[in-house]
């Protein structure tokens, strides 16, 4: 009888989809967070554009990593 096993393409890029979930869910809090935190304690504006810069990073990350699991999928 045989089994039904998962492929570990799929496997690999079942992870890799849970872990761009986590950073986007991660960052986009964590921005919230610096942005509240800034504005209730003053911090210059240098400091919330490094948080900002920070996030967009991470957004590109996402988006490289995303595109690469798509491709993945076409191949």
């Amino acid at each position: 009888m045989a089994q039904n096993r998962p492929d570990p393409d799929d496997a690999k890029r079942a992870r890799q989809a849970r872990l761009v979930a986590y950073v986007l869910a991660g960052t986009m809090g964590l921005w919230l967070l610096a942005q509240w935190l800034g504005g209730e304690m003053g911090w210059d504006a240098r400091y919330v554009f490094l948080f900002d810069f920070a996030a967009i990073a991470a957004f590109v990350w996402a988006m490289v990593v995303t595109y690469q699991i798509w491709r993945g999928r076409r191949g």
